[in-house]
């Protein structure tokens, strides 16, 4: 298939061209070699890659504030509700994920569905179990440890059940009673030990943190993403920034997934903005890059709502049109282990890209708006 007479961002420069996409196989290739390939006029359309969300749950129905009301409906419903999400997620023009958490490995066989074309969805990358402390943030998920040998106990299992990297909670957090963001979950020894076996086996490890002494515990062991990095301490949320953090991540390379979602709309006092703000100025000066992500799962946090965040995380995070898109795009595959995978327009990446009527690169709210979604070569009809 030829897409002709687009214009086209690939999710990397910082200018657009006016060209064709050709696509064969499901991949970006220069030129069909097919005869009888289709030629489409797209008439001046925006094309650019597939957005990528680096942090859902897709277990989790956000309608439900209780957690441990997740699972009543049953395996059946549960994974015939995750189908469902992935589809509305695809048809918005998200067209990769990552899922950092679940109890019973079904986003797992839905991942192998969307793969094996037997179901409508984004590519998902998903790390199954959360290592956790006993009792500790999600514990309900089945990932509780109690020191070393127990939290690679835990790893272990995820391994054998053929997940796709490793999530730690560092930190407790907010929808687990009794659990307090602010405290670190696990002795140093055991977030380094955990985060060198994951490496030894190829794992990514991506660490929900909101305590700044779980933020730094993670950075220490060289995670690959942390997850929130609220600088969450004593006085409250943000309040405890800490540099000397802050150079240990950018020296180890880690990336920040912040979660901002668009109910973060909701935070508007000033005082609070301009300190959140001024930690992400700090940290991208540090040369931390920014990744998108949006937690969707949790109460009132949609699945296909990443479109919607979009413009929300560029006002929390200081980030232009185009750095945005870069985070929700190129940066992100690279950041979640698929770089020269998805993530740019370009011969021998997955054909993965959107299209819209207007440029987005002009106006983020555009992305709420696609007028054609291409998920590995395959035509989909927003909705």
């Amino acid at each position: 298939m030829r897409y002709e007479n687009l214009n086209i961002w690939d999710g990397e420069l910082s200018s657009q061209r006016q060209g064709a996409l050709v696509v064969s196989d499901g991949m970006f290739v220069s030129e069909s070699t097919d005869p009888d390939d289709q030629v489409r006029d797209m008439n001046g359309l925006f094309a650019i890659p597939g957005l990528i969300d680096a942090h859902v749950h897709m277990c989790l129905d956000p309608e439900l504030k209780d957690p441990l009301q997740q699972t009543v409906p049953g395996k059946g419903k549960v994974t015939e509700d995750i189908r469902k999400r992935a589809s509305m997620m695809v048809r918005a023009g998200i067209t990769t994920a990552r899922d950092l958490g679940g109890g019973e490995y079904l986003e797992l066989d839905v991942r192998d569905e969307i793969a094996a074309g037997k179901t409508l969805g984004p590519r998902l990358v998903c790390a199954g179990q959360p290592i956790t402390s006993v009792g500790g943030h999600c514990h309900f998920w089945g990932g509780e440890a109690n020191g070393d040998d127990e939290a690679v106990a835990v790893l272990e299992r995820q391994r054998a059940k053929g997940v796709d990297l490793i999530k730690m909670m560092v930190t407790g957090g907010n929808i687990t009673p009794g659990s307090r963001p602010v405290d670190s979950q696990f002795e140093d020894q055991t977030v380094t030990s955990v985060v060198a076996l994951a490496k030894q086996y190829g794992f990514h490890v991506a660490a929900h943190c909101h305590g700044t002494d779980g933020i730094r515990q993670a950075a220490s062991a060289g995670v690959t993403t942390v997850e929130h990095c609220s600088w969450v301490g004593e006085s409250g949320w943000g309040k405890t920034f800490d540099t000397a953090v802050v150079s240990l991540m950018a020296n180890n390379g880690v990336w920040v997934s912040p979660t901002i979602n668009a109910g973060w709309k909701r935070f508007t006092q000033k005082d609070f903005t301009e300190m959140v703000q001024q930690n992400y100025r700090n940290m991208k000066e540090a040369g931390i890059r920014l990744i998108a992500s949006t937690d969707a799962g949790i109460p009132n946090v949609f699945h296909h709502d990443l479109p919607r965040a979009l413009p929300v995380f560029a006002h929390f995070a200081g980030l232009s049109a185009e750095q945005v898109l870069r985070a929700a795009t190129s940066d992100c595959a690279e950041a979640i282990g698929l770089g020269g995978i998805t993530g740019l327009i370009r011969p021998g990446y997955s054909a993965d890209f959107v299209l819209y009527e207007e440029d987005p690169l002009i106006n983020l709210e555009v992305l709420e708006k696609p007028f054609m979604v291409v998920s590995r070569g395959r035509e989909i009809q927003p909705g």
